[in-house]
């Protein structure tokens, strides 16, 4: 029978926990499993019958699949991601799955020859996480109980996993009980994971098998580890509250204000010194403030009595945790009014939406590498050469790079290949009254003296004429400029980031840029990789731009099926993040239908190459499917010379499930065997 653990929330301590599992084994222990039993009142439930041999919550979950339009006769689950997806989806839950690699760690060895797997999910049922049992984890894939599989209630009908976040409650379905038919070769015990402090599910603990690894404690360990998970995440907020609160108490210090309100990263009022009406109280989340947006994005949704000037990011070790609000006294905010009035404003293109890592989206390698080198660089105050094809980001991490410096310095930025040598000269070191035909009549600062104790950012540096090349090259080794038609010198303190979408070595080589300041302007380098070289971005990205545009325009987002997907994947994206991001926001705008068809693509995604995975091996159809999946393993090892990796790639698998394989079929020898 399908049973509920009730009595534990995410706020339990272990002594009420141990007390209501103790009554469980003791109910457990009671119930005699009778899969014939359950067996005949599935028949008759689907035949519309009145039953009375199954219990009342197995029936409302067999009602909650029927009415979703389950299929009784499903052999599995369905999938919700899968391929390059599946990357993106790990990325969006990687504080979860980080909270989990304890236990998994842990628990290796006592499910290795168990014939039972332990699987990590979402709030929505989709699995991030699968481990145990190898031949167990290959007949769970045969049913899509593995990594990106959806197994809601109303996708995949009564199992642990959905029925749980279904009832909110652990929850045991073995065998027959399960609604698909297909699945009815299953036992699992699942415990929801709450979101610490809160009875809010994020994700569900489960542990899956063959009915003849049915035991009393399944549901009582499947408990304990999801509790276990819960005390790493709540460990984990804690740590974060106290650097919140450290970091926005030493702002404090230091500041004429008349309070602070902090806010941790999933938009809970975590502390509060101010006098002012909050919607909400401590441990609470504003409206509008969670995980799924970008803190910077906050400050558009504050509630009526904050002001947006107040609100600031913070950003600690290259990650954002949270944000503070410093409130103001009466007398600093007169004081600021009376100097904006006297004085010329601070001209700076700083933008606290944009100037830090957690505006720069990519959960690949490739782009992982890219921005923990610009973290590394951001903390120390050298020149930064920034290369890359254009509209990869380049200037996302060049506001990110002084946005991680400190954010009271100003951010300037150039073209350098927007004018002519003359207008470049004036716009960089300005010009005196009267220094050439068409100057001001009271002269100009440049974009040197503007961006004084802060950053330069000069934007298609390789386009600089070569007359003004020294002299750009003495102002960033002697820190002093002359304005055009002046002998009065200024001294400036200027951090340069130069940013190119040009080979500068070869422009050096070729005679177009002088070496010594190709040297000087690449004191450290970063590479922004291009959109083709990021596996699993294209997702990630669509997704934020579907939101963000959508958001943006009024419109309502758009499903993006697998067939588009796999299009745009596969497509070279010469223009980059900025080509995809104007194919996504013409998509928006040129159709109201729910889902983008293929023939709404534009026409130069024709071109694009979509990658045949599925490995040709033998065309006799009396080949059994294990002989032909075997056969393809042993041809893409071989084809890789026995590298996994690139033999995963190829198979369009993961090097773990390949590893699984070769063990299943005796083939680890191919790792090991010398190429001839």
């Amino acid at each position: 029978m399908a049973r509920h653990l009730s009595g534990i929330s995410g706020r339990d301590d272990f002594a009420v926990m141990r007390s209501v599992i103790a009554r469980t084994q003791v109910e457990l222990a009671n119930v005699s499993h009778s899969d014939n039993d359950t067996m005949l009142g599935w028949e008759r439930f689907l035949a519309g019958e009145m039953t009375t041999a199954v219990p009342s919550a197995l029936l409302a979950s067999w009602k909650r699949s029927l009415q979703a339009g389950v299929n009784p006769t499903a052999g599995a689950a369905p999938f919700a991601v899968y391929g390059d997806a599946v990357g993106a989806l790990r990325w969006r839950h990687r504080e979860l799955i980080s909270a989990s690699d304890r236990l998994f760690s842990a628990t290796a060895d006592l499910f290795t020859e168990s014939h039972s797997i332990l699987l990590l999910t979402n709030a929505d049922g989709v699995i991030l996480k699968v481990a145990g049992d190898l031949h167990t984890l290959d007949a769970g894939e045969k049913i899509h109980l593995t990594t990106g599989g959806d197994w809601r209630e109303s996708t995949a009908g009564t199992n642990g996993i959905g029925t749980a976040l279904a009832t909110g409650q652990p929850t045991y379905i073995h065998g027959s009980e399960h609604f698909c038919e297909g699945i009815k070769t299953w036992s699992c015990a699942a415990a929801p994971i709450c979101e610490p402090g809160t009875s809010n599910i994020i994700g569900v603990l489960d542990i899956s098998g063959p009915p003849s690894t049915y035991q009393i404690n399944n549901l009582t360990l499947a408990v304990t580890a999801a509790r276990q998970i819960e005390m790493v995440l709540a460990e984990q907020v804690a740590r974060d509250h106290m650097r919140l609160l450290a970091f926005c108490l030493q702002r404090l210090s230091s500041s004429d204000a008349a309070g602070l309100i902090a806010i941790d990263r999933r938009g809970r009022l975590v502390h509060t010194t101010a006098r002012v009406a909050l919607p909400v109280g401590l441990g609470e989340r504003f409206p509008g403030m969670d995980e799924d947006r970008a803190v910077e994005e906050w400050a558009a949704r504050l509630p009526r009595g904050l002001r947006p000037e107040w609100f600031n990011p913070v950003v600690v070790e290259g990650g954002t945790i949270g944000a503070m609000l410093i409130v103001p006294s009466r007398s600093a905010t007169h004081g600021t009014a009376r100097r904006v009035a006297n004085q010329e404003p601070i001209r700076t293109e700083a933008d606290p939406q944009r100037n830090c890592f957690s505006q720069i989206l990519g959960c690949s390698v490739a782009m992982r590498t890219a921005v923990g080198r610009s973290q590394q660089l951001a903390r120390r105050r050298v020149p930064v050469l920034i290369e890359g094809e254009t509209g990869v980001g380049k200037e996302l991490f060049a506001r990110a790079i002084h946005g991680e410096e400190g954010a009271n310095g100003p951010f300037v930025a150039y073209n350098c290949g927007a004018a002519s040598k003359e207008l470049i000269a004036s716009e960089l070191f300005g010009h005196v009254r009267g220094a050439y035909t068409g100057a001001t009549s009271e002269g100009r600062p440049g974009r040197f003296e503007l961006a004084h104790n802060g950053t330069l950012c000069l934007d298609e540096i390789g386009e600089l004429p070569l007359e003004l090349q020294p002299v750009l090259l003495r102002v960033l080794e002697e820190g002093v400029i002359y304005r055009l038609g002046d002998t009065q010198p200024t001294r400036v303190d200027v951090r340069l980031v130069a940013m190119t979408n040009r080979n500068l070595r070869e422009e050096v080589e070729c005679g177009r840029f002088r070496r010594d300041l190709y040297y000087r302007v690449s004191v450290t380098r970063v590479r922004i990789p291009a959109l083709r070289e990021r596996e699993g971005d294209v997702e990630l990205l669509v997704d934020h731009f579907n939101r963000s545009l959508a958001q943006r325009h009024g419109t309502q987002t758009r499903r993006f099926p697998d067939d588009v997907l796999t299009v745009l994947r596969a497509y070279s994206w010469p223009g980059n993040v900025r080509e995809l991001r104007n194919v996504v926001e013409n998509l928006l705008l040129t159709s109201d239908d729910d889902t983008v068809a293929l023939n709404e693509l534009p026409e130069m995604l024709d071109e694009a190459e979509i990658p045949d995975k599925v490995v040709s091996v033998v065309d006799a159809p009396s080949v059994s499917l294990e002989e032909t999946e075997r056969a393809a393993i042993v041809q893409a090892v071989q084809g890789a010379k026995g590298n996994l990796a690139q033999a995963a790639r190829s198979l369009g698998v993961s090097r773990s499930t390949l590893y699984r394989k070769l063990e299943i079929y005796r083939l680890l020898e191919l790792e090991r065997r010398p190429v001839r």
